[in-house]
């Protein structure tokens, strides 16, 4: 996902003046490529995450369209405030980057685990929240931010994350995409665990229990049609994101359901509300947790 970034954005920064790139101190091994191509364009202000985000408000406002790179909880919620007063109420066109979604950083303990990040981002006004699932969609919206108006996150994993979708997928903000059909029961999924829905459906099938894919690489603005359409068809429904089970994509979806006035089964799967105080890779992290369980899933599919 960060190679795919990069490249889209060295690849548009060739013919487009305006991209201009941050980081506080991150992005090792990553953004170097962008820096050398385009040392004028290129600052690395230390170890200040929330002066990255002032300067990233202040370049926009000359007419720049700024991407600031970081780890996830140093680029959101180390800088929350600013990004609430300076990007967001400001309406800039400042695309916040961010790396390590969930518990990519799971080694490195809940410092660098990524569990509230959507739901404090998708609070804010004018914040577009976009957590790509794949290099595909992660290309794709990167490609659509270059003449996105207003300010943007972007949530990406960093664990070699496979490619679902096949070349030539067309993805824009805001709309869901079907990634396999099935009656029986239908998974949302959102940004790191959108291959893992993918084997959980495949597990599932061999249960005899048909399950759909949905994938939202857009949790703001949300695809309610998408959602309400699964309702319609009475298919039960369950959410599944490496993120606390409150205000993510889990609630995002309940928020629809409910307004939409007609009952369907539904289950969160997420994070439990707590910090994950356990050490170890995000498999292991992700078992620990009782994330998603194949049987558990199979009985409220059928019901019992």
């Amino acid at each position: 996902m960060r190679a795919t970034f990069v490249d889209c954005l060295i690849e548009r920064a060739r013919k487009d003046e305006r991209i201009f790139g941050i980081t506080p101190d991150m992005g090792f091994s990553v953004l170097e490529k962008f820096r050398d191509e385009f040392p004028d364009r290129f600052l690395n202000v230390g170890v200040a995450e929330q002066d990255a985000i002032g300067i990233a408000a202040g370049l926009a406002l000359t007419g720049k369209v700024v991407y600031v790179y970081s780890i996830i909880p140093f680029l959101t919620m180390r800088c929350y405030e600013h990004i609430r007063l300076d990007v967001a109420y400001m309406n800039l066109n400042v695309r916040l980057v961010g790396v390590g979604a969930g518990l990519t950083y799971g080694p490195s303990g809940p410092t660098h685990h990524s569990i509230e990040d959507i739901a404090i981002m998708r609070a804010l006004p004018n914040m577009t929240v976009c957590c790509p699932g794949d290099p595909i969609e992660v290309r794709e919206l990167i490609n659509h931010s270059f003449d996105f108006e207003g300010p943007m996150y972007f949530r990406l994993g960093k664990s070699g994350e496979k490619t679902i979708h096949p070349e030539g997928t067309k993805i824009r903000i805001g709309e869901a995409i079907n990634v396999r059909d099935g009656k029986d029961l239908c998974l949302i999924t959102t940004s790191n665990t959108l291959a893992w829905a993918v084997q959980l459906s495949q597990a599932l099938a061999n249960k005899g229990v048909a399950t759909g894919v949905i994938s939202m690489p857009t949790i703001k603005p949300l695809d309610a049609k998408a959602i309400t359409s699964i309702v319609e068809k009475g298919t039960p429904i369950v959410t599944l994101e490496e993120h606390n089970i409150i205000g993510g994509l889990g609630s995002a979806v309940a928020e629809v359901i409910a307004e939409h006035g007609q009952r369907t089964r539904f289950m969160r799967k997420g994070i439990p509300d707590r910090f994950v105080s356990q050490i170890g890779d995000q498999e292991y992290l992700r078992k620990v947790l009782h994330i998603a369980d194949v049987d558990e899933l199979a009985q409220f599919a059928r019901g019992t």
